[in-house]
């Protein structure tokens, strides 16, 4: 039941404990001749490169892959082949707590004057802090000498890459010797784009015949559900249904049986046969979705909230022992568990009062021996959102 969670970071990539590496398939070229395109080059002189179109938006997400197109002025006399790199700004720094990321971050292709040298290999080091390692980079094609060269590389992130920001990322050639014939400044802007189908989340709606009907997210804003798939009936035999977070469903029955419902999987949004956690539920009165973090949140009758945090294993007791968040809580008539984006590892919880004021409880991580991510629970401070919510009989 784990979740695959994605790093997050504006110039420090939150990554995994060890130094990982990605990259695409190495560049494949057509043989490079050696012989020079000149008998040397001009003493001290360096060439340009020049972006064409300005700086390029490259979407970190699902919308597929962009072009940049630069093309870089070469000395007379230049000796050949010619290797050149693209060069990011930034080193990417690991963290402790970070969690994997894709290999494939950015799958790039490139074209020297219209010859197509096929996949080029991006480099993604990640160390740990105050360590020296190079800067990210992507391996142009070695290609013959000429007094002009046109590079066209293709494009196509993933939403990892929104960590790269806005770079002035440094093109540098050289020739045979190593030396510097060319350099040049070209500017990408990576922004976040359409989530990948897997991570779009979906809504659950029961009817009142008791179907229980899935609406899949498309991660278009004006479009935002696909059309609604038939989950299956008889669904009203429970007082509450509850997301977990991880694409599973706890169910509570009439006797205060919870039920798990696990994901299949499958194209039909259908869940795996039931599996029972165990009664005593109807203890609680409130039994609430989790943001961000995997598992539900319960309030008793006595108005105390709990967190059920997911194991994240099976077969096994799905959850954890309950923790125990703090009294209080049934001052509130409504529960609302969300996620920031950008930081959802730290759940958040929205609480609206019979006065229908609503209230941000913020989450706060609470650090335990052992425990890499640690535990997170809904802050103790909590501010004002709004008046005017008690016109909505539903949170969620």
């Amino acid at each position: 039941m784990a979740r695959v969670r994605t790093a997050v970071a504006a110039a420090v990539l939150v990554s995994a404990l060890a130094p990982l590496t990605f990259g695409g398939a190495t560049a494949v070229a057509a043989p490079v001749p050696t012989a020079a395109a000149g008998t040397s080059a001009e003493a001290g002189s360096v060439g340009t490169v020049v972006q064409e179109g300005g700086r390029l938006t490259v979407p970190a997400g699902e919308e597929g892959a962009v072009t940049l197109r630069f093309t870089a002025k070469l000395p007379a006399g230049t000796r050949g082949p010619v290797t050149a790199v693209l060069r990011m700004p930034d080193t990417l720094v690991a963290s402790a707590g970070g969690s994997p990321v894709s290999e494939n971050v950015i799958r790039s292709t490139c074209t020297v004057n219209g010859v197509a040298y096929g996949a080029c290999r991006w480099h993604m080091p990640f160390v740990r802090a105050g360590e020296e390692v190079d800067k990210p980079s992507l391996d142009l094609p070695t290609v013959p000498a000429s007094g002009t060269l046109a590079y066209a590389v293709t494009m196509d992130a993933d939403r990892t890459a929104v960590v790269l920001g806005r770079p002035d990322a440094r093109v540098e050639l050289k020739d045979s010797a190593g030396t510097v014939v060319a350099e040049g400044t070209v500017r990408l802007d990576f922004v976040l784009a359409t989530l990948p189908p897997s991570e779009r989340g979906a809504l659950h709606a029961r009817d009142k015949q008791g179907v229980l009907w899935r609406y899949e997210g498309t991660g278009d804003v004006t479009r935002p559900f696909a059309t609604r798939k038939r989950v299956g009936g008889g669904w009203n035999i429970y007082t509450a249904i509850v997301g977990t977070g991880d694409g599973s469903l706890v169910a509570r029955d009439r006797d205060g049986v919870l039920w798990i419902y696990d994901e299949s999987y499958d194209s039909y949004g259908r869940f795996k046969p039931r599996t029972r956690v165990g009664g005593g539920w109807n203890t609680y009165n409130a039994l609430v979705k989790s943001g961000g973090w995997e598992g539900v949140l319960s309030r008793d009758k006595d108005g105390v909230l709990w967190k059920y945090a997911l194991k994240g294993c099976s077969p096994c007791a799905p959850f954890e022992a309950r923790q125990r968040i703090g009294g209080g809580w049934n001052i509130y008539t409504a529960l609302a568990g969300t996620a920031e984006l950008g930081r959802d590892e730290f759940p958040d919880l929205v609480a609206r009062d019979a006065a229908g004021k609503l209230w941000l409880y913020q989450g706060v991580p609470v650090y335990q021996p052992g425990s890499l991510w640690g535990r997170t629970v809904p802050g103790s401070k909590r501010s004002l959102i709004g008046g005017g919510w008690n016109v909505y009989d539903l949170m969620f």
